[in-house]
């Protein structure tokens, strides 16, 4: 019992992005319209993402705040998720299924991901400057890519 309980303790000193990067680890299978026409189903792990059978090495950034995860996934989010930065390199002229990029002429530069319960938010940004997550600056953003929805 009190090895739970100092397990327990532990685990929340290392805070809720630990939990988050955790839960997002694994297979996940594409569930809206714009990851099952262009990404597929897609895995995750600590130093890589894998889209349709091709790997790309990401480096975790920073966490976000509920508000910065908000201003990303606004219509998907409760307001109340944390969320993940990304670094990441796609380069345009890979191509997905459907012979789709992720970008268009632009190369993916960033990654935000963002778990809720069964289901895992994922949004491709280009840009060479680390992306501002505010609702203004997301609403007006040329750098979004698209967001994409995956579930298990």
């Amino acid at each position: 019992m009190n090895r739970l309980f100092l397990f327990a303790a532990f685990a929340c000193l290392l805070g809720g992005s630990s939990y988050s990067s955790a839960q997002q680890k694994g297979y996940w299978r594409a569930a809206s319209s714009n990851a099952v026409s262009i990404t597929g189903d897609i895995e995750l792990s600590d130093t890589k993402i894998s889209i349709n059978f091709a790997g790309f090495t990401i480096a975790h950034i920073r966490d976000l705040s509920p508000a910065e995860t908000s201003a990303v996934f606004a219509a998907e989010s409760s307001g109340s998720a944390t969320g993940n930065l990304y670094r990441l390199n796609v380069p345009a002229s890979k191509r997905f299924l459907r012979h789709n990029s992720l970008c268009g002429s632009d190369d993916v530069q960033w990654m935000v991901t963002s778990v809720a319960e069964r289901t895992l938010y994922v949004a491709f940004l280009s840009g060479s400057n680390t992306p501002e997550l505010t609702p203004e600056a997301m609403a007006n953003s040329t750098d979004l890519c698209g967001t994409f929805t995956y579930v298990r």
